[in-house]
């Protein structure tokens, strides 16, 4: 029952919205919280945040930040996590101990020095400044180092006797071994990245440079000042869909790859 009543709270606002964003403005001021849906009215809800604003641009920016977001953290994480994983060096303990260390640290804390340098650089409303500070994740570090623990180390020795090199372990034996990992941290990572709104918000400032949430916030300075409310919900419909679809795909490989992760 306590789990019916969490999913019943976490759903209510997108059912709200859904609704909201299929109704006219007579039934979203009149019709209480789940106002009436309308086909017309609907119709042109979804055309006002189509054209209205540039919305389709709003999220080709947001896929492309995401995709080479993911790209350079996975690039970047998978021979890390394996060298914290298997290779003995120096201050492999402290590397590990900052890793976890970092996990702790929220983008706020470095947000001003990292807004001053993308400023001096010339390169507030550009693609670098949205995705720079996050190619080096700590998140993905750890979790494929917790992945990587678990694979076999005879079959690395093998590996190494028939000439493969560290680099080439990585990319031919444990990243493809490691796809339930990868593919969780691929979910997560998209899912933080095109929602985020806070950094988006400090160095863009160019329309066509806006990201899907920091878009809509916007597009609902007109839309609340015009009482277009039910056009701003379907802009939202919009922009959650991709994630939502995304997600039901790829839940099973998430929760497949946390809790290998997990056991490791």
């Amino acid at each position: 029952m306590a789990f019916i009543l969490v999913a019943a709270a976490t759903l209510a606002p997108f059912v709200v919205m859904i609704a909201t964003s299929l109704a006219g403005p007579a039934q979203i001021y009149e019709g209480g919280i789940l106002p009436s849906p309308d086909l017309n009215a609907a119709v042109d809800n979804y055309r006002a945040a189509l054209t209205e604003v540039p919305l389709l641009r709003y999220m080709a920016n947001g896929a492309f930040v995401c995709a080479v977001i993911l790209v350079l953290q996975v690039t970047i994480a998978a021979p890390a996590g394996y060298a914290l994983a298997k290779l003995p060096f120096r201050g492999r303990p402290l590397m590990l101990a900052g890793v976890v260390l970092a996990l702790m640290i929220p983008m706020q804390v470095p947000a001003i020095p990292l807004f001053l340098g993308v400023a001096s650089l010339g390169l507030l409303n550009t693609y670098t400044s949205l995705i720079a500070p996050f190619v080096i994740s700590a998140f993905a570090l750890f979790l494929f180092r917790q992945f990587f623990l678990s694979y076999p180390d005879e079959v690395l020795d093998a590996a190494r006797l028939d000439g493969f090199g560290e680099l080439s372990i990585v990319w031919r034996l444990m990243v493809p071994a490691a796809w339930p990992a990868v593919a969780a941290f691929a979910t997560i990572s998209v899912i933080n990245h095109w929602n985020d709104l806070y950094w988006p918000l400090v160095v863009i400032t160019d329309t066509d440079m806006m990201t899907p949430p920091l878009g809509l916030v916007a597009f609902r300075a007109t839309a609340e000042s015009s009482g277009d409310v039910g056009a701003l919900m379907a802009g939202g419909v919009i922009v959650t869909a991709p994630l939502v679809v995304a997600f039901l795909f790829l839940q099973r490989s998430l929760m497949r790859g946390l809790s290998a992760s997990a056991r490791a």
